[in-house]
């Protein structure tokens, strides 16, 4: 068995450090992972149908029309019908991502980019050259 390399103990640290804030967060606000990366798309994309929302979480439309509906209910979304086709409609976030307490949700990355921008610029470019370089190599192989 060989021993892992600090890069990788490191890449290790910090996917556990960000699993562990955001299922805190989740916890913390009473709400799945999918309906967290359900909020998390809305706020990217505010208005979004229902269809994307469902492509952009995998899920299928019987499961992202009870996802909707549930967090429509909680207070959290509203789904209003398109002006111009009724047969349509979008969905918002009644809460601010931005804000106390929802902003949990999106701390730890927020943090990490305060944090990389805190390191000189070529430190931060030739890490980030280094860890795409290892993906490449690792997906090639996959």
């Amino acid at each position: 068995m060989t021993q892992s390399s600090a890069l990788t103990l490191a890449l290790d640290e910090y996917v556990g450090a960000r699993d562990e804030a955001a299922a805190r967060a989740r916890a913390d606000l009473g709400v799945s992972e999918l309906e967290s990366a359900a909020l998390c798309c809305i706020c990217d994309e505010p208005g979004i149908r229902p269809s994307h929302l469902r492509a952009r979480l995998g899920v299928t439309p019987a499961g992202v029309t009870t996802l909707v509906d549930r967090l429509i209910g909680r207070g959290l979304l509203r789904r209003e019908l398109d002006a111009d086709d009724r047969r349509v409609n979008h969905i918002y976030l009644e809460v601010d991502l931005r804000a106390e307490p929802w902003n949990a949700l999106r701390r730890f990355p927020s943090e990490i980019e305060a944090a990389v921008r805190a390191e000189p610029r070529e430190t931060a470019e030739a890490a980030a050259a280094l860890l795409r370089r290892i993906t490449e190599r690792v997906r090639t192989r996959a």
